[in-house]
């Protein structure tokens, strides 16, 4: 167990070390500074107005779950209108073949036809 504490510890101590020495360079320190602001001035405003924040993530969860609800109801419309998909009667498949294999008997017998008059 020890070896494993002292394996988190130089994991802690390597990033530390590794963080520090990107800031040597300035553009790098710059842009730290910028965040390190940013993040700061949003805490600041949930610390001074924590009941906007409150509803605004109330806003933000109602507006998910509304989205969620709705994509679940498209979900369950397309898996019904599958279902009814797959209980298409074997009839109208065959009326579809069969429909198919006339029309296809029709066009042979016309470019018959058509060679035919061609040839008189």
């Amino acid at each position: 167990m020890g070896s494993s504490k002292k394996f988190w510890m130089g994991m802690v101590f390597g990033a530390l070390a590794g963080g520090a020495v990107t800031l040597l360079e300035k553009s790098t320190r710059q842009a730290v500074k910028e965040d390190f602001s940013k993040v700061s001035s949003g805490v600041s405003y949930v610390v001074k107005n924590p009941n906007e924040f409150i509803e605004d993530l109330r806003e933000t969860a109602n507006k998910v779950r509304a989205t969620v609800e709705q994509v679940t109801e498209d979900v369950a419309f397309i898996t019904e209108k599958v279902e009814e998909i797959k209980d298409v009667p074997p009839q109208v498949t065959d009326l579809v073949k069969d429909t198919k294999e006339t029309l296809r008997k029709i066009a042979a017998s016309g470019r018959t036809q058509q060679h035919i008059d061609e040839k008189e």
